[in-house]
């Protein structure tokens, strides 16, 4: 199971919206839909996933970690209703030691 939230446009995180948890296919794959996520003032663009060894929320926590967006992705996205009223100071990719350790050690943690 694989879950995953995010914030909306102004960049604030809820209990109840921008929240789930998805069951994997038999090949591992889990699939959501979800909007692109406004940028918070704690660090660059990302949504967080935690990745659980079983189909239960309550099973071992195998893994916790963050998806990245290209920053011109979120130029782009910014000025677009909504995203355009987020007054969040915006950390950039390199700005975000969370980015760099995502994206360290042979691993792509960026979504284009």
């Amino acid at each position: 199971m694989v879950e995953v939230w995010s914030p909306n446009a102004l960049g604030t995180y809820g209990t109840t919206f921008l929240r789930g948890a998805f069951t994997s296919a038999s090949n591992g794959i889990a699939e959501f839909q979800t909007i692109f996520p406004g940028h918070t003032p704690s660090g660059a663009n990302h949504i967080n996933l935690m990745v659980h060894t079983s189909s239960s929320a309550s099973g071992t926590v195998s893994h916790v970690g963050q998806v990245f967006f290209t920053d011109r992705w979120t130029d782009v996205i910014g000025q677009y209703t909504n995203y355009a009223e987020n007054t969040n100071t915006r950390i950039l990719n390199a700005q975000d030691k969370n980015y760099a350790l995502a994206n360290s050690a042979g691993y792509n943690a960026i979504v284009e």
